[in-house]
């Protein structure tokens, strides 16, 4: 089967008529690794393990990962029902790298879960069961951006309430980066709560937007700082991989990487009874793929590597940090 590994960029934010000037951005004084104290041609790597509180299953593994430093880094979806087993995992647990997945999709078909928010009959965030729509394309048609802030922020309040502290916010299926519109929500909820969003990479702000001077863009109607941005890339591994050539697939990918700070996303979980139930026969971050990612994540022969390629890990904890005025 022919295979292989890609490297999110993200040019979009074109939905609805989006159109930009291109300018070449002036190269960062200092990149973000020598802001954090390491050389300047370093690489940083964020391991991040998606969608805690979506299944035991999927908690269990990820909360295994992150005492042991197999990964750095956690996002929660605060709308599942498992959240409450994570807000209380990591009161135990205080210097644990967690962020916030804002979630406006319930994409399994037999396992769905409702907002956080009191959403209005007729809301673009409600499908006709009342749960969240099944996909991201749904809410960028229908949702309106008043209505996907006031989820976005139910889910943060409600995580800093339970005692989580937030280091970044992620968004589930992308679905606050397909419109200008999401996208505005999600930069200005990264901006008020101080805290870095993931972003595909600042050379996608590079690229498709246009310069308003130094570090700073009109980036889908938003003014964009650089600097907010610390990431040159996330990567993950997509469909197409057999087991057998899971740990070479991610290992072709990372080692072709050049200096700057990544993000390496991972779906962590059991091939148990619960996690074939949420995920069904679905060959794409079900049960199956989490089990090989935890699989991968744990495999000393992953983390050699890691070591041989002279990766730096971090967490957005440190990333943070970069965000600060220097």
């Amino acid at each position: 089967m022919k295979t292989r590994f890609k490297k999110i960029s993200i040019a979009l934010l074109l939905i609805g008529g989006y159109s930009a000037t291109f300018a070449q951005a002036p190269k960062p004084t200092r990149t973000v690794a020598e802001k954090l104290g390491y050389p300047a041609n370093s690489r940083l790597l964020i391991i991040h393990a998606q969608d805690m509180g979506m299944a035991h299953s999927i908690d269990k593994a990820t909360f295994e990962a992150l005492e042991k430093g197999w990964v750095t880094s956690g996002s929660i979806m605060v709308p599942c029902p498992w959240f409450p087993e994570v807000a209380h995992w990591a009161k135990s647990h205080p210097n644990a790298d967690l962020g916030i997945r804002l979630d406006m999709n319930a994409s399994y078909p037999g396992y769905r879960w409702g907002p956080v928010s009191d959403q209005k009959p007729g809301s673009g965030l409600l499908d006709a069961d009342g749960y969240l729509p099944a996909l991201q394309q749904y809410v960028a048609r229908h949702a309106s951006q008043e209505d996907v802030e006031k989820e976005a922020r139910a889910q943060i309040e409600k995580a800093r309430k339970s005692g989580i502290p937030i280091s970044h916010l992620d968004n589930y299926a992308k679905a606050l980066i397909q419109t200008p519109a999401l996208f505005q929500v999600y930069w200005k909820l990264g901006q008020e709560y101080k805290v870095p969003i993931v972003f595909p990479s600042r050379q996608v702000v590079q690229k498709g937007a246009a310069s308003s001077g130094g570090k700073t863009y009109s980036f889908g109607g938003t003014t964009v700082n650089l600097d907010q941005l610390p990431m040159d890339g996330v990567t993950e591994i997509f469909a197409g991989y057999t087991k057998k050539d899971w740990l070479s697939a991610y290992e072709k990918g990372l080692a072709s990487l050049p200096p700057g700070v990544y993000q390496l996303s991972v779906h962590l979980g059991y091939d148990d009874e619960e996690l074939q139930a949420v995920t069904g026969n679905d060959p794409n971050w079900g049960s199956q793929w989490r089990q090989n990612d935890f699989d991968l994540v744990s495999n000393p022969e992953f983390q050699t590597f890691l070591k041989d390629q002279g990766f730096i890990l971090v967490g957005w904890k440190e990333l943070g940090k970069a965000m600060a005025p220097q």
